[in-house]
């Protein structure tokens, strides 16, 4: 159980860097323009 509860901190604490979160909202934004501009008849 101790294992399982560090481990789960552990991911709970990468996630909460700000630098991963930065990262993670730059590569959705750019994959969700990306859909768009597929999407987009211009």
């Amino acid at each position: 159980m101790e294992v399982e509860e560090n481990e789960t901190r552990g991911c709970l604490f990468a996630l909460s860097q700000p630098p991963l979160m930065l990262f993670l909202t730059v590569i959705g934004c750019l994959l969700g323009f990306g859909a768009l501009y597929d999407l987009s008849p211009f």
